[in-house]
């Protein structure tokens, strides 16, 4: 009987610490599936936004650089569902497990109701249990046999809820694992979909990547020329926020030109801290966008040895996009560069978020701004349809990676 006993306890621990672990994997499921509708929203968008305008004929540059950021999202969904195929095969394997347990904890209650049934049945009639107490030698036997009666009674119902109880659970697991293998099935079918696409991408991008080795040189001049136009801009705002910070030094009374940061009042404290309150939960600056060019220094995708070096993000958005401020601030600077499109340079206490690359203005030097109010629109294209939005955020003079501070960016 004890080492039932000692079966029974030690298949409820079994029981319990795969209980808390399927809970984990379940929480990870979710997680997953998560950043799956994520890069399936994502490839959506890239298609809208990068190859539904076929007509437009675009640069080969540009096509590598649409291709590869598409090919690189397809991977990251292939790998998020092989995660997902792979969790939900331990899922499986951790309840067939449960499953397997709660029959044998099943099968020995049982068993020991059936042998309670049986006793019972023998000592069935109400005289036995008359004569089973009135043969106590005094009234604290029978008292204490009048409880055992009790006692027994309870654990035969205790017995039998615990063997419904169990009973449900094995076919809720069972039906779980049924729904598992399922979905399991679904995502194994979907990832050779996305396999599939995947190569058709890949075969696309090598007859692209040929095409360019032909004239390698000439690509890479193009980059090289692409980025010191960037660099251009980027110095203008780089000198505009100087300015800005120099102005509120001397304002403050500070040396303006040893000073490298800006002189904040207790309002622009507050903004500030707000700002930073908000890291990873600012509005996009475009309603509808995905980001082409990541922050940082990277090879180009053209020619590997050639080095981006990207202050901010471009982002990829629709015709007529309209550019919202991501939080409110105000307008330090509209910038109007020789053979570029203007930019605006927007203060939120010693932080300052940039907007490249536009078309029109719909704000002024001075102007307060609202979160998500629209201060522009983004330029478009008309030679190759792309509309691209330049978006970066600095913390006084030292730039910011936007992806750290913009919702699921």
């Amino acid at each position: 009987m004890q080492n039932k006993f000692t079966v029974i306890f030690s298949m409820t621990i079994l029981f319990l610490v795969g209980g808390f672990s399927a809970e984990a994997q379940s929480q990870k499921q979710k997680e997953l599936e998560a950043k799956r509708q994520q890069y399936m929203r994502e490839i959506e968008q890239i298609n809208s936004l990068l190859f539904a305008n076929r007509k437009k004929e675009k640069s080969v540059i540009s096509q590598v650089e649409d291709l590869n950021y598409k090919v690189s999202v397809r991977e990251n969904l292939i790998k998020v569902t092989n995660d997902q195929a792979n969790l939900l095969t331990r899922e499986i394997n951790t309840n067939q497990k449960e499953i397997s347990s709660l029959r044998d904890q099943l099968k020995l209650l049982k068993e020991d109701y059936a042998k309670m049934i049986v006793r019972s049945y023998k000592g069935r009639s109400d005289q036995s249990k008359v004569m089973f107490l009135l043969s106590s030698e005094n009234f604290k036997q029978a008292y204490k046999r009048l409880q055992y009666i009790k006692q027994y009674a309870d654990y035969q119902k205790e017995q039998g809820e615990k063997i419904k109880d169990k009973t449900q659970k094995l076919q809720e697991l069972n039906t779980s694992l049924l729904r598992q293998k399922e979905d399991k099935k679904k995502l194994i079918a979907q990832n050779k979909a996305e396999k599939n696409r995947l190569e058709s991408e890949r075969i696309e991008q090598e007859k692209l990547v040929a095409s360019i080795r032909k004239n390698l040189s000439s690509f890479a001049s193009q980059v090289k020329q692409k980025q010191q136009e960037i660099d251009r801009i980027d110095k203008e705002i780089d000198r505009l926020i100087r300015e800005a910070i120099a102005a509120s030094n001397k304002k403050a009374g500070n040396d303006a030109s040893s000073s490298k940061g800006y002189a904040l009042t207790a309002e622009a404290k507050a903004l500030a801290a707000n700002f930073e309150a908000n890291k990873g939960k600012l509005p996009w600056p475009v309603e509808k966008g995905v980001v082409k060019l990541a922050y940082g220094k990277q090879p180009s995708p053209i020619d590997r040895t050639v080095m981006i070096e990207s202050n901010g993000v471009r982002i990829a958005t629709e015709e007529g996009a309209k550019v919202r401020a991501v939080f409110e601030g105000e307008v330090t600077g509209i910038l109007l560069i020789k053979n570029a499109n203007p930019a605006i340079v927007i203060r939120h206490g010693n932080y300052f978020t940039i907007y490249k690359n536009l078309s029109k203005i719909f704000v002024k030097q001075g102007d307060k701004v609202s979160t998500k109010q629209i201060i522009g629109e983004v330029f478009t294209n008309t030679a190759n349809g792309e509309t691209m939005l330049g978006f970066g955020v600095n913390k006084d003079l030292k730039t910011e990676n936007p992806a750290n501070w913009i919702y699921r960016m």
